[in-house]
C-alpha cells in the first residue's frame, strides 16, 4: 500500500514523498534487530540525562553518536536511533512552552524501530538488500519496486512492518482545466459533477461495513461485561475483538481508497483543474436528528475521504479547495427555489426539474464556486459506481432528463 507522507522543498525543486508498506511476519533476525536497536536507545536515555544530572551538560547529537554504536547494526542505522532520540528532545522542547506538563523522552524501550538509509539499502534480483554492518548478515526482503531512499522496520502489534520512503518530484499545477464540484455524504461516499457529467460513488458497501462494526462491538461489549475484567476468558475475548475490529477497519480503507482513487482518476481524464469539495466539518455540531441518525452522522468518514481526494488530485496536479455547501442540496439548479427532499431523487415543487439528489448538491457546490447562475437547460443522467474488492464497475443509472448538459 502506498500513501503520500509530506512535502519537502529545497533551494531548487519540491519533491513530496510516498511510503510503501509491507507486512513481514516475526522471526529471530527481526527479533534481534529491534531489540539491538532498543537497547542503544535505552543507552542513549541513560546516558543523557545521567550527563545532565551529574555534569549539567546537554550533550550534542555528534557527540553522543560518536560515544553510542552499535556492533550488530550499519553505522547510519546506529546514528538513526540517536538521532530519533533527540527528535523526541526537541519536541519537548517545543510542547513545554504550551504544556508546562509535557515530559521529556526519558523511558527505556526494550525494542526500538530500525532505520536503513540510502548507503545501506541495495536492489539486487529482485530483493531489497538492507546492509547491517560488517560482519553481521544483511536483512534480505523480496521487492519487485525500485529502492527507497529510506527503510524503517517497526512494530504494529501483531506483526513487523517494512516502510519504505520514495521521494518524487512534486507534479506543476494544471494550469489550465475544468472545475468539478464533490458532494460527500453518509448514503453516498462521494458525488462529483464536472459541468457535463455527474458520477455517484457508491457507499452501500461501506455502510453495511460500520453497521456489522457497530453490532459487533454492542455484542462483544455485552458478552464481556458478564466476564471478570482481566481473567483468561475476558482477554481472550479481547484479543478476538482487536482481530475483528482490525480486519473491518482495513476492509473499510481499502472501499475508502479505492473509490477515492476512481474518483481523482476519473476527474483527471476529464481535464478537471480544481476539485471543489463541500464543507462539512461543522456538520455534527449544528445537527440534531435523534440517536441513530446522529450516530450515523458522527461515524461519516468525510473527513478521510477529503484528506484522500486531497492528496491524490495534489499528486497530479490537481486543485482541491473547500466550499460552503449551505442549501446546496435543497436548491433548485434551474430556477433557485429551495425545499427540502425526501428520498434520494429531487423534484422541483415549482419547475418540475428532476434529478439526483446528491447530485444536485455537487452541481450546486461547483455553481456556488463559479459564481454561476441556474442551469439553463437540463443535464445527463448520472453514473453510479459500484465497489467490488476485486473489481470496480460502473452502473448506469436510469433515464431521467437526456438533454444536453451545462
Amino acid at each position: 500500500m502506498r500513501r503520500l507522507l509530506s512535502s519537502n522543498s529545497t533551494s531548487k525543486t519540491k519533491n513530496r514523498y510516498e511510503v510503501r508498506r509491507l507486512r513481514l511476519a516475526p522471526t529471530p533476525q527481526l527479533d534481534d534487530l529491534a531489540r539491538v536497536a532498543g537497547e542503544l536507545y535505552s543507552a542513549v536515555v541513560v546516558d543523557f540525562w545521567r550527563t545532565v544530572r551529574k555534569r549539567g551538560i546537554w550533550l550534542k547529537p555528534s557527540s553522543m553518536m560518536r560515544w553510542h554504536t552499535s556492533n550488530h547494526l550499519h553505522a547510519h542505522s546506529a546514528d538513526a536511533v540517536v538521532q530519533s532520540f533527540y527528535a523526541a528532545l526537541k519536541s519537548w522542547r517545543k510542547r513545554r512552552k504550551t504544556d508546562p506538563q509535557a515530559k521529556p523522552p526519558h523511558r527505556r524501550r526494550r525494542y526500538y524501530r530500525v532505520q536503513w538509509k540510502s548507503s545501506a539499502i541495495r536492489i539486487r534480483e529482485g530483493r531489497l538488500i538492507l546492509s547491517n554492518g560488517l560482519g553481521n548478515a544483511p536483512l534480505v526482503v523480496p521487492w519487485p519496486w525500485e529502492a527507497p531512499v529510506l527503510v524503517e522496520l517497526g512494530w504494529t502489534g501483531t506483526a513487523y512492518e517494512l516502510r519504505a520512503v520514495y521521494s518524487r518530484p512534486v507534479v506543476e499545477p494544471v494550469t489550465e482545466g475544468g472545475t468539478a464540484g464533490a458532494d460527500l455524504g453518509e448514503v453516498h461516499l462521494a458525488v462529483a459533477h464536472d459541468g457535463e457529467r455527474t458520477t455517484i460513488y457508491n457507499g452501500r458497501e461501506l455502510r453495511a461495513k460500520r453497521q456489522y462494526q457497530n453490532k459487533l462491538k454492542a455484542r462483544l461489549a455485552a458478552k464481556q461485561s458478564r466476564m471478570r475484567k482481566g481473567s483468561r476468558r475476558w482477554r481472550k475475548l479481547q484479543r478476538s475483538k482487536k482481530k475483528q475490529l482490525r480486519k473491518l477497519e482495513n476492509q473499510i480503507w481499502d472501499i475508502l481508497h479505492k473509490q477515492t482513487t476512481a474518483l481523482v482518476s476519473t476527474l483527471h481524464e476529464r481535464g478537471v483543474q480544481t476539485v471543489v469539495i463541500g464543507d462539512v466539518r461543522d456538520l455534527r455540531k449544528r445537527v440534531d436528528y435523534g440517536t441513530a441518525a446522529n450516530q450515523r452522522i458522527h461515524q461519516m468518514v468525510t473527513g478521510k475521504v477529503r484528506w484522500l481526494i486531497t492528496y491524490k488530485a495534489e499528486r497530479l496536479g490537481m486543485r482541491v479547495v473547500l466550499q460552503d455547501e449551505a442549501y446546496t442540496s435543497q436548491e433548485c439548479p434551474r430556477c433557485g427555489s429551495r425545499h427540502k427532499p425526501r428520498g434520494r431523487q429531487y423534484t422541483c415543487l415549482v419547475c418540475g426539474f428532476r434529478f439526483h439528489r446528491d447530485g444536485v448538491g455537487a452541481v450546486n457546490i461547483r455553481r456556488k464556486y463559479l459564481g454561476q447562475g441556474p442551469v439553463v437547460g437540463a443535464m445527463a443522467s448520472p453514473t453510479g459506481v459500484r465497489w467490488h474488492p476485486h473489481l470496480r464497475t460502473r452502473v448506469a443509472r436510469d433515464k431521467r432528463e437526456r438533454i444536453p448538459a451545462l
